[in-house]
């Protein structure tokens, strides 16, 4: 069986000022400094980038991830933040497709394919979301839809490229509801992910991906969750603006 080492990663979404990410993540360094049974990745508002990066350049085993990027490489995109930029920065993440963005920003499986490859071609390793409605769950859809959001948003890539990616199988019925998927649900899904990128690309690199679970994820239900065969990690949002709670989790989780 493949080891894949699990990772861990706060999604602030907008939420901390640069002074304020500073606090919180000096209270992460305290309890995560030299901790190293995941993987732990940052993933600020653009603005506080540059402050959390020069908290973190000195710290290996905590990572940045920034929480959108455009696909092109420049140009007149006003508002947007291109991948280059963010390797300026020392950014090592990028979350793509996540459910806010395809529902507020209308951004579809194009674009996170786009996006996507836009980042592996600047190397940076994009953490790719996917997951279904509550109709659509309740209608018993959801495998088509996400084999649909895994056959479209990985179009063309090759099994080098997707050895970068990180998928994150988020339920939007649960993020930020309170609701999460149990985890015989999450560990049901996230192995009909596991069998769809096996069937449309290789086993090898099927068993190789890590998939992190997304949606209410808090410090009393990451063991659990992450306890599952299939389930490599956590994609947090909320809790993630604790720094008690996301140490909780993080230590949890690698308990499991």
């Amino acid at each position: 069986m493949i080891y894949r080492k699990k990772i861990i990663a706060g999604n602030w979404k907008m939420n901390k000022t640069q002074s304020e990410a500073r606090v919180l993540v000096a209270d992460l360094l305290r309890d995560l400094g030299k901790f190293d049974a995941a993987e732990v990745v940052v993933c600020p508002p653009f603005t506080a980038l540059a402050a959390v990066s020069e908290l973190l350049s000195p710290v290996p085993n905590l990572k940045l991830g920034a929480q959108n990027m455009h696909e092109a490489v420049s140009g007149a995109f006003t508002g947007e933040i291109s991948a280059a930029m963010l390797r300026d920065l020392y950014v090592r993440y990028v979350i793509i497709g996540h459910s806010e963005r395809r529902q507020f920003f209308h951004e579809d499986n194009a674009v996170v394919n786009r996006k996507a490859k836009a980042a592996l071609h600047a190397e940076l390793r994009p953490i790719v979301c996917i997951g279904e409605t509550l109709p659509e769950r309740e209608a018993d859809k959801w495998k088509k839809v996400l084999e649909k959001q895994l056959k479209e948003g990985l179009l063309g890539l090759d099994e080098k490229q997707l050895g970068d990616v990180v998928l994150a199988y988020e339920p939007v019925w649960a993020i930020g509801t309170g609701k999460t998927a149990t985890p015989a649900q999450a560990e049901e899904a996230h192995s009909f992910i596991r069998q769809v990128l096996g069937e449309n690309f290789t086993q090898t690199a099927a068993e190789k991906m890590r998939i992190q679970y997304g949606g209410s994820v808090k410090p009393d239900n990451a063991k659990e969750l992450l306890q599952q065969e299939n389930i490599d990690g956590a994609l947090v949002g909320g809790a993630s603006l604790d720094a008690r709670g996301f140490v909780a989790i993080v230590k949890n989780a690698c308990k499991a």
